[in-house]
């Protein structure tokens, strides 16, 4: 647990913890300010005024000119040196994770481990063939072509709250390992190639805004919530500079007739409630063959129902998301939706009754909400918290039309014992993954992450993500 001590989180640039003088721009982050895991923190951290921001890009354009002749050797050895400082200190990283979002001990594992193995691999691909080049045919038989990958310049890095270990670093990492330099977060690089800024929210676009609108920023990644994207992205646009987004998700399994009834049921509650369902990739909606939606519906039930079993529950990130959660249940259960909680399933529940069962505070209890129709808000609206939305269907057919219908394309998941079968259903499904027989909450360092529609677009991970910040220069040598 963080102790009753007074922590105070600095802004880093070029490589020098900075503090604003008075206090100036100081604030206390959302998630202490309303509710903690550990009430008894102060934590204050240092907002960016305008002079902050540009010094920031001044510090990163100063150091891209350096950084970018840094050895490919020297670039893997920094990386490498990271995991061991992680491994060496992981037990307090978790810590944290846990004590400022909320987190069980699973998801702060997760984030540690999987944080780990992006920086391995980013260490391993820093020395590989895919930032090579090429040299093409030349229609001159005299001269020769040579195909180059350069770095940008200076990218914007913006990471949300849920994953922070693991979404920091893969905001920043491609970006340094190709070349660049960042702004977003400090770490043991020459001072320069990373900085980190911090802001509250009401000033955001303001600090957006300074920095995107510097002619050394050659591209920014975002990674959260699809209006934040499109303003991000529009303002970007009138500035020349590219995004990479990954943003938000509305997730659904596919559950067919001939499937694994148990298994299939464990793997969608996996994917809906871990981290409280606060995961791009949650799974918000399961949509189940007609012919076993009653057995299903069951399965599901022993689990999140049965006290000895139910996935883990902790706070959500602040009480303003539980209440955006809540809202969603109630606008649900007022348009005739059947409500199944650990305290039991209810039909038509008065207002009381609804309050007494989804409470009040940061805490949402797991929600799997029945008879989901196009009228309610959660058929579109990504839910972010602890709930499942089921749903009858008659076909495949159906439900790969409704998966289409959705604006949103990031995650999915089918659940069949017909592996053929699904890989040509997964084919029509427009998302950008699909899981068979997994859940929809999976990623990989050595795999491609990215959306589809309103989910973003770009692509993280592996030699992809890579490939994202650099740019291809020609040259031709003539005789």
């Amino acid at each position: 647990m963080i102790s009753n001590k007074h922590i105070f989180v600095p802004l880093i640039i070029n490589g020098i913890d900075v503090q604003l003088p008075d206090g100036s721009y100081a604030f206390t982050p959302e998630s202490f300010s309303t509710i903690s895991a550990s009430p008894s923190a102060n934590v204050t951290a240092q907002g960016a005024d305008i002079a902050s921001c540009h010094r920031a890009v001044d510090s990163c354009a100063q150091a891209f000119h350096t950084w970018r002749q840094t050895s490919t050797a020297k670039r893997r050895a920094l990386f490498l040196r990271l995991v061991q400082l992680l491994r060496s200190r992981g037990d307090e990283v978790r810590t944290i994770i846990e004590d400022e979002t909320h987190a069980t001990p699973l998801w702060s594992s997760i984030n540690l481990e999987e944080s780990i193995l992006l920086i391995e691999e980013t260490a391993a691909l820093v020395t590989s063939f895919n930032l090579t080049g090429s040299i093409p045919p030349s229609q001159n038989s005299e001269a020769h072509s040579l195909v180059v990958l350069e770095p940008l310049g200076v990218i914007i890095g913006i990471a949300p709250w849920n994953s922070p270990l693991l979404l920091g670093f893969r905001a920043v990492l491609p970006a340094i390992a190709t070349g660049n330099t960042a702004i977003l977060k400090g770490s043991r690089v020459p001072p320069g190639v990373c900085n980190f800024l911090l802001h509250p929210s009401d000033v955001a676009a303001t600090v957006f805004e300074t920095i995107i609108e510097r002619h050394e920023v050659r591209k920014c990644n975002f990674t959260g919530s699809t209006p934040v994207g499109r303003a991000i992205a529009s303002r970007a646009a009138s500035a020349l500079k590219p995004c990479l987004l990954e943003l938000g998700g509305k997730n659904f399994a596919v559950v067919l007739d001939d499937v694994d009834v148990t298994k299939a049921a464990a793997l969608v509650c996996e994917g809906a409630f871990l981290n409280n369902g606060q995961v791009c990739m949650s799974t918000d909606t399961v949509l189940i063959a007609s012919s076993i939606f009653a057995e299903f519906r069951q399965a599901l039930l022993s689990i999140v129902q049965n006290a000895n079993n139910a996935p883990e529950i902790t706070p959500l990130i602040t009480t303003k998301a539980a209440s955006r959660v809540r809202s969603l249940v109630i606008d649900a259960a007022s348009k005739g939706a059947v409500i199944h909680t650990i305290s039991g399933s209810y039909a038509t529940p008065s207002a009381k009754t609804l309050e007494r069962v989804l409470g009040s505070s940061a805490t949402v209890p797991i929600t799997i909400i029945e008879g989901l129709d196009r009228s309610m808000d959660i058929f579109t609206q990504e839910s972010f918290g602890p709930l499942l939305s089921v749903m009858s269907v008659g076909s495949a057919d159906e439900a790969v039309e409704i998966v289409n219908q959705c604006r949103y394309g990031l995650s999915s998941a089918i659940h069949t014992k017909n592996h053929y079968p699904a890989l040509l259903l997964a084919k029509k499904m427009k998302v950008s993954a699909t899981h068979i027989n997994g859940c929809t909450v999976h990623d990989e360092s050595t795999l491609p992450h990215g959306g589809h529609g309103d989910s973003g677009w770009g692509r993280f991970g592996g030699h992809w993500g890579m490939q994202e910040f650099v740019h291809t220069k020609t040259v031709i040598i003539n005789k």
